[in-house]
Order: C-alpha cells, then sequence, then structure tokens
C-alpha cells in the first residue's frame, strides 16, 4: 500500500431537525393541546485512533465527510430520530488540526483514542414546549442547529521508540532487517527507502521495542532538499535516535564527518526539540574495514567529529555488533519510560 501521511479532508456534521408545531385533534377531546415534538440530533463526526492502520492514504482520495441530519419533530409527542455519527479510523500518531486556523485539534497518540471533530446540530424545540397558561396553543417552535463544518489537515508521525537518521545508504534499512522481522527494501542507490519502515525488536520473551527506519536525509533537508525533509516529523515522537555513519564510503571521496555533522546540522535547523533528543552514534559497515585497522578507523571519525556520546561499531549486513547495540537500547528504554519522553514529542 502507497505510504500517505498528510491529507486534507472536509467534515460537515448533520443539522439537527426543526421542532413541529402540532395540536392534538382527537374525537371526544376538544382541548387537546400543543403535541409537538423536538426535532432530531444531527449526526456528529469522530475520529478514532487503530494500530491496524499504518497510512492516511484513504483519506487522500475520499475527501469529504458528511454526517445525515436528524430528522424534524411531529405530532402526538413524537421527537425527530436522531442521525447516526460517523466515525473516521486514522492511523495512531495521528495529529488533527484546523485547516483555516492551525488550532490543533486532536493528537490520536494511543491505540483506541476518539476525538470529535465535528458536532453534530441540536434538535430544534417542538411547540409542547411553549406552552403555558397563558399561551395554551402556542405556534412557535424552534428551528434545528446547524452542524459544525471545518476543514482539517490530517498528519502522520509515526510512533516508534527509536528513530533511525542517516544519509541515504547508510544502512538504515540493512539494520532494521538485521533486528527486526521487518523486510524493507534494499539495494545499493540513494533513496531506497521512500515510507518509513516500522519494526518490532524482539529482545527476549517479554522485551521488546519498535524502531522505525527513516527515509535518508541529505544536506538541505530542512529546506525540502532530496526526500528525508517529508520525514523528519516522524524522528519528533522517537525517544531515541540513532545516527547511522557509513563508516566505509565506497567512493572513496565521501568525508564521513563532514556527513554527519551535515545530519546534524538539518536536525538543528528543523527543529532544536529534535536535536536536544537523546542521539546515538553508529556507525556501520564495519565488515568493509580490515580487523586490525578497525580502531584505528573509529578513533579517526569519532576525535575530529568531537563526539562525545554513547558509540557502537557495527556491521548490519551480517549482524556484527548488532546484539549488543539492541540490548543497550533496549537498557536505556527501560530507564526512560515513555512518560518521561512525551514532553519532547512534539
Amino acid at each position: 500500500m502507497k505510504f500517505i501521511d498528510e491529507a486534507n479532508i472536509e467534515v460537515i456534521a448533520g443539522d439537527g431537525g426543526d421542532g413541529a408545531v402540532s395540536f392534538r385533534r382527537e374525537k371526544y377531546i376538544p382541548r387537546g393541546g400543543p403535541d409537538g415534538g423536538d426535532g432530531g440530533r444531527g449526526g456528529s463526526i469522530w475520529a478514532i485512533a487503530d494500530r491496524n492502520i499504518n497510512t492516511l492514504i484513504d483519506y487522500r482520495y475520499a475527501r469529504i465527510h458528511r454526517a445525515k441530519p436528524g430528522e424534524r419533530g411531529r405530532g402526538a409527542d413524537q421527537y425527530g430520530r436522531g442521525s447516526e455519527d460517523i466515525v473516521l479510523r486514522m492511523p495512531v500518531g495521528t495529529l488533527i488540526t484546523d485547516a483555516e486556523t492551525g488550532e490543533s485539534v486532536a493528537d490520536l497518540s494511543m491505540h483506541g483514542q476518539k476525538a470529535l471533530l465535528a458536532q453534530g446540530g441540536k434538535g430544534g424545540l417542538g411547540n409542547l414546549h411553549f406552552k403555558s397558561s397563558t399561551n395554551r396553543a402556542p405556534r412557535q417552535s424552534t428551528p434545528g442547529e446547524k452542524g459544525v463544518q471545518r476543514m482539517l489537515h490530517l498528519e502522520l508521525k509515526v510512533l516508534a521508540d527509536v528513530g533511525l537518521l542517516g544519509m541515504p545508504n547508510a544502512g538504515k534499512s540493512t539494520l532494521i532487517r538485521a533486528v527486526s522481522a521487518a523486510r524493507p527494501k534494499v539495494a545499493d542507490y540513494p533513496f531506497t527507502t521512500l515510507a518509513p519502515n516500522l519494526g518490532v525488536v524482539r529482545v527476549d520473551e517479554n522485551r521488546s521495542f519498535v524502531v522505525a527506519d527513516i527515509p535518508g536525509l541529505i544536506d538541505g533537508a530542512a529546506d525540502g532538499a532530496g526526500l528525508g525533509h517529508q520525514f523528519l516529523r516522524h524522528l519528533q515522537r522517537n525517544r531515541l535516535l540513532l545516527h547511522l555513519v557509513d563508516i566505509a564510503p565506497l567512493d572513496g571521496t565521501s568525508d564521513p564527518v563532514a556527513d554527519a555533522r551535515a545530519i546534524v546540522n538539518e536536525l538543528k535547523r528543523y527543529d532544536p526539540a529534535l536535536f536536544d533528543k537523546p542521539r546515538w552514534l553508529v556507525l556501520n559497515k564495519l565488515d568493509l574495514v580490515e580487523p586490525d585497522e578497525r580502531a584505528q578507523r573509529i578513533a579517526a571519525f569519532v576525535e575530529p567529529y568531537r563526539w562525545t556520546g554513547p558509540v557502537f561499531a557495527i556491521a548490519a549486513i551480517n549482524g556484527e555488533g548488532c546484539r549488543e547495540l539492541v540490548y543497550a537500547i533496549q537498557d536505556w528504554l527501560e530507564k526512560h519510560p515513555a512518560e518521561m519522553a512525551s514532553a519532547s514529542s512534539g
């Protein structure tokens, strides 16, 4: 299925039914009085988070969602029937905003979370409500309220514990294949990943975490260059970022240190809060370096890069070093619960 992470929709709640003006007319009851019932409630429109949905593609093509109006009131004290609500199922992680004002409407961050998008109109009052000792034959009623109508912007931010970032061909898809059951496309050309991939990493029977493979970034991504700028938002919800670096570029001309700095600059320009998230350095493609040269190659990167945080050296293609990395991530996540990370999740 094609991955769609943004869509604009229009939601139109149902109008309330009008109240009725009616009088009781029965044989042997000369003064039956007013018996006009109220109008029914118009249908509302709700959104609900569903973990079985992973894209907004349905809302790219079905853009107008309209609830039915309530029925008019009738005589004999009969109220109009209210209309059923419409429930729109959306992926967990969908952020809903008013397209015209920019106001936040809902943030569907948990499975089953429900949010009201457009309130249906209340039904109008029938003339039975206007009866009094001085007005025994009221002929007034009220119309039903109009349902809410609004344009909404939907934006999906992938929910994952760990996000992978790096230049194209840094080995993000290969790593996610090595540590999880996910099978993203892997090839030796840039921009293989065209949509975020999620993988569940099962450390043991009762411990696991979710990792997201984000399309590769390039210099200028925050300004719209390349593909990665479309998916930087997905990193905002991750608790831990893994910065993958190709320690042994095949072209012989690329500078891993300069490439790594470019990625970090893009994070900072796009969102300072994203830049401040916990971030680990993962040096990949160790298999392309001779064993007796590895320590020197790692030091040749870390020292000029001036990195003081955690560093892991792996070969994702054959799994070397991945087990140690996975256990370290699980330990860190257990020491830093999601509630603590939510304040900076964007």
